[in-house]
């Protein structure tokens, strides 16, 4: 059984940074593509970051520069580095995995992961 669990959300002031966790479980991890998406509220999903399973990333316009998604195949751990943070970044994060064996070039939207955690709140603070 496939399970994903966000850690390392929190409060942080305007240009303060954070580091999300993603534990994973239940599945071969390194043969998966994995995503970070936010939903602030009222909003749709939207997706931040996507590290496919050969290490490429790609990143949403509004975070380039700003976060880094990594991963550790070792610990079955994705990551989400998150600097330079504005208010505009608080939202609940969730990490997201699927192994249908793409290679993405843009930030594939939800309906592209069967796999998802239960999300972590980060509030920025101005």
């Amino acid at each position: 059984q496939v399970q994903l669990v966000e850690s390392g959300g929190g409060s942080v002031q305007a240009g303060g940074s954070l580091r999300l966790s993603c534990a994973a479980s239940g599945y071969a991890y390194s043969n998966y593509y994995m995503a970070w998406f936010r939903q602030a509220p009222g909003k749709e999903r939207e997706g931040v970051a996507v590290i496919n399973s050969d290490g490429s990333t790609v990143y949403a316009d509004s975070v380039k520069g700003r976060f880094t998604i990594s991963k550790d195949n070792a610990k079955n751990t994705l990551y989400l580095q998150m600097n330079t943070l504005n208010p505009e970044d608080t939202a609940i994060y969730y990490c997201a995995a699927d192994p249908r064996g793409r290679r993405w070039l843009v930030v594939p939207p939800v309906i592209y992961f069967g796999y998802w955690g239960q999300g972590t709140q980060v509030t920025v603070s101005s």
